[in-house]
């Protein structure tokens, strides 16, 4: 039996605004990564192609100030998806 753990979080981006501008979409990825490793305890995250076109929408200079994410953590890795 594969038990599932799902939850849905708010991510502030705004740690990324400080890095330079050819910097930041690449560093709101790091932080999404870093979060969800953080708050499911686990070590391997898969982000949602959804989600990776959605910080890098408007280029990789205007990144989202926050967003939400669907995390599910299944075998100690955790999968997340934007939620819409």
């Amino acid at each position: 039996m594969v038990e599932e753990l799902a939850r849905v979080y708010i991510i502030p981006l705004r740690k990324a605004k400080r890095k330079p501008r050819i910097k930041r979409a690449s560093a709101a990825i790091k932080i999404i990564i870093e979060f969800l490793e953080r708050h499911m305890k686990t070590e391997e995250v898969k982000i949602g192609k959804e989600l990776n076109e959605f910080v890098w929408k408007r280029g990789i200079h205007r990144i989202p100030p926050k967003v939400k994410v669907n995390a599910r953590k299944r075998d100690n890795v955790v999968y997340a998806d934007l939620v819409e």
